[in-house]
């Protein structure tokens, strides 16, 4: 049977149970016609480049699927019933990747990014000089423009 990856986007105002059921309702279809699902991958709620119907963010879910063209047919006529489902997109592939797609792979990444970050703190090291620490041996520094000048003349006007 050929390989199929099915990616579909539903509303961000379905909860994320509603988005499983639906995904679950698939899936029967697919068994139901002869065909098996061997993946399934939520990749939460993402903001959309562009509004669809009023909506600017969706659920997305990835599904590999091992079916018969029939059984493909059937879920994209019942997406298209369904209200909740804003868009989707089945692409025949020779083969399924293994382990995580590269939307998972680049969430844990991002989660590696954001612990590594963690482990700095909220800039600790300057808690210990106050708000805005000491200036060193920097010296004291002129408030006003006009006592770094000297005078008027260096402004680069001529009279």
């Amino acid at each position: 049977m050929p390989l199929y990856e099915h990616v579909y986007l539903a509303r961000q105002d379905a909860s994320a149970q509603q988005v499983d059921e639906l995904t679950a309702q698939l899936k029967g279809v697919v068994e139901g016609l002869g065909g098996s699902v061997k993946k399934t991958e939520n990749w939460g709620v993402k903001s959309l480049s562009y509004r669809l119907r009023k909506n600017r963010k969706a659920h997305f879910t990835l599904m590999d699927i091992d079916a018969p063209p029939p059984a493909i047919n059937e879920i994209e006529r019942l997406e298209r019933l369904n209200e909740d489902v804003l868009r989707y997109l089945t692409i025949r592939v020779d083969a399924h990747e293994e382990g995580p797609s590269a939307m998972m792979r680049r969430a844990e990444r991002d989660r590696d990014r954001e612990e590594r970050r963690g482990e700095r703190g909220d800039r600790g090291d300057r808690s210990e000089r106050g708000e805005r620490g000491e200036r060193g041996d920097r010296g004291e520094r002129p408030r006003d423009r006009r006592s770094r000048d000297d005078s008027d003349e260096t402004d680069g006007r001529e009279d």
